[in-house]
């Protein structure tokens, strides 16, 4: 092999190597593909589809003390009740946030109502079969439910969320491929 070969070679391996680095970062820090293992955000979500999530958004939100919207999809760590009850610590849960720090959050009469006013909620849909008081969702913490109200493990059980705990934010439904497209919040 000649020199000249030998170093054209060397630049690919180089620049391979550079690419797959790239890739990494990418997929650790900015967008990551996930799947739906429950039927918790039916019908908005199905058991089996396939999304991206976008991670930067909630680091952003936490050095400028901003908050996830409401009606957003996020994707998180357990809570650490949830770890306590045998959750792996490295698993990650997907919800819809309805409450944000300092929101009164209250489940009546099948309804979810946000401070005192009944909520809009085109995704759900059969109404909610429990009850929930009304709580106040604390400072550094979201409330969040699942869109298959009445077969979610959510904050109605196990409480207000930590926001240290996203992940990131749901992006695009990227299979079934029929499906494929931006996850839409009304």
């Amino acid at each position: 092999m000649t020199s000249t070969g030998s170093k054209k070679n060397k630049k690919d391996w180089i620049g391979l190597f550079i690419w797959i680095i790239i890739a990494l970062l990418l997929r650790w820090q900015v967008v990551e593909p996930r799947w739906i293992p429950s039927g918790s955000m039916i019908p908005t979500l199905e058991i089996q589809d396939r999304i991206l999530i976008e991670k930067i958004t909630p680091r952003l939100n936490k050095k400028l003390h901003k908050h996830s919207q409401r009606n957003s999809i996020v994707i998180f760590k357990p809570p650490k009740s949830l770890t306590q009850a045998g959750y792996s610590d490295g698993s990650a849960l997907i919800k819809r946030v309805v409450g944000l720090p300092g929101d009164t959050i209250e489940i009546s009469n099948g309804k979810l109502y946000r401070n005192d006013e009944e909520t809009n909620e085109p995704w759900i849909k059969e109404p909610i079969n429990y009850e929930m008081k009304p709580i106040n969702v604390p400072q550094n913490s979201l409330w969040v439910l699942g869109d298959n109200r009445n077969n979610s493990l959510d904050s109605h059980l196990w409480g207000p969320l930590p926001e240290k705990n996203l992940i990131g934010t749901a992006l695009v439904r990227y299979w079934p491929l029929k499906k494929i497209g931006s996850i839409r919040f009304p």
